[in-house]
Order: C-alpha cells, then structure tokens, then sequence
C-alpha cells in the first residue's frame, strides 16, 4: 500500500517568484476553487521577469523531454468551463531535453508585454493572465504549473484630464456648458468625441438586462492638445429625443444618461471618461 501511495506523489516542486515580487503591489484574487490569495499586480508594457525553481524530491531524478515557460492571457466561459480561449500567447525556452538531479533555477523575461485587457471575474465568464511551467515527459506525464497575476489597464501616468460642466441636473431642453482641462498629455491624441448615452436597465439580480445607446456624438477637437490647454463645451440638448431619469420604477427598470468622453490616440487606442447626469422635464406653465 504505501508503495501505491507513493507512486502518485509529485516528482518535484515547482517554485515561480517575480524579480521584483517583494516590492510589487499585492493584490486579492479568487481561485476556481473558491480560495481567495494574493497575487502581484502589473500593468501592460511591463517587464515581467523571475525565476522558475525545479527540486527533484528527495533520492529521485527527473527526465524530461525540454522544459518552457508560457505567458498566456486567456477568457474562460464558465458554461463552456475549462476550455480556454488564448488571445496572448507567449513562450521561452527554459531547456533542452536531459535529467535534473538537484535544484535547479532558471531565469525568464518576457519584455515590454502587450497585455491589452484588464483581469476580470465576473458572473459568467473570466479574463486571466497565467504563467504556466511545462515539465515535458513524453509518456510519464508532463509536470505543470500555473502562476496567475493580475493586470490593470490604464493611463494614469499618461493622460490626466479634468472634465468640468455647470451641473449634473439638466432639462430636456437644456445647454451642457463646461470646459476639458489637460493637466498632462503623454500619449499622441488624434481626436476627441463627447457622446450622450442612455443606459436602460430591465429586471433585477441575475436576471438584469442592459442596453447602451448612443443618442449623440461630438467632436471636440481634431489634433493633438498639449498640457494646459482648455477645450470649451456647448453642447444644445432640444434636438435629441431625451427623457427624464427613471430610478429603479417598481424595482422594474431603470433609465440613466451619462455625458461619455471618448479619445483616440494615434494607434486607435480608445480612452474614456464618463459622467452620470439626471434629466428632468420642465413643468409648463398653464
């Protein structure tokens, strides 16, 4: 029996750590098995380099058939779970085909990834970033090992703009007068668009439906706008079919409108700044 037992147990251990793990933000996430952990956070264009650790268990060795690393972003549909779509895909060569008798270290850098696309775990599908270790054995079974991270997205060191209006409460026969300030402009910004949406909100819980729709859409500048720079806004609200807000009528629907800043930089990139507003109707006077 314990020579069954011992059969099934691991070859080696599998250690990945980040160059920098000690230093990095940590931040929660949840596995698929429910258990919360801490993992680093990155952000697209990122260096992400460490190292791979294999240390055969005591008095074994371990043959194999070459060793990598895979960078992989990945969506899961959790109706479809555990068939994984791979939108990145990146891979190192860490050996080449031998055995392994002690711990061994191996070095890894994936540079300047392009990582287009924020974790997400939502309700019904996820969007993950994973390094996966493939210990290649041919027909004793290959040896894998995952470690997730988390990326963000976003443009806070490159682009800081403030977008500043008279109120947030307007009829529907109302002007939207306000300002865009650029504080700081690092990225090559072809071309600028404000947009007002209405959001329809149908149902509760899980069983809620949204729907978007674009009534209006600006442009506010065509150009590049360099730090400092103020562009003005006057937008007439009587030409568009708009009605008021509806808050959560008899827990049925809801109706919002949210004033949508849209910028395009030079490789088509899409950044976004968004205000909730009410809308009201004008009582008319007998």
């Amino acid at each position: 029996m314990n020579y069954l037992l011992g059969a099934f147990k691991p070859a080696c251990n599998v250690l990945i750590t980040f160059n920098d793990g000690k230093n990095r933000k940590q931040v929660p996430f949840k596995k698929e098995n429910g258990q919360t952990v801490t993992v680093p956070l990155f952000h697209s264009q990122e260096n992400i380099a460490g190292k791979i650790t294999i240390e055969p268990m005591q008095g074994k060795k371990i043959d194999h058939n070459g060793i990598k690393v895979e960078l992989l972003g990945q969506i899961e549909m959790y109706f479809d779970r555990g068939n994984f779509y791979d939108f990145t895909s990146l891979v190192r060569e860490l050996d080449v085909p031998g055995e392994i008798y002690e711990r061994k270290t191996y070095p890894f850098e994936f540079s300047t990834v392009e990582m287009p696309y924020e974790t997400y775990n939502g309700v019904n599908v996820r969007l993950r970033y994973v390094l996966k270790v493939t210990i290649n054995r041919g027909y004793a079974g290959s040896i894998v090992e995952y470690q997730d991270f988390v990326m963000e997205v976003g443009i806070e060191d490159c682009l800081h703009i403030e977008f500043e209006y008279n109120k947030s409460k307007y009829h529907l026969k109302d002007v939207i007068i306000g300002k865009i300030y650029f504080l700081l402009v690092r990225i090559k910004i072809k071309n600028m668009d404000l947009e007002i949406r209405r959001r329809e909100s149908t149902g509760s819980g899980t069983n809620t439906h949204v729907e978007t729709e674009t009534l209006a859409k600006f442009e506010l500048m065509d150009g590049a706008p360099v730090r400092g720079e103020s562009i003005p806004i006057r937008l007439f609200l009587s030409p568009y079919e708009l009605t008021p807000t509806h808050h959560n009528i008899n827990n049925k629907f809801s109706v919002k409108y949210f004033l949508n800043l849209v910028l395009v930089d030079e490789e088509d990139r899409r950044y976004f700044k968004q205000q909730e507003i009410t809308m009201y109707r004008l009582q008319e006077s007998s």
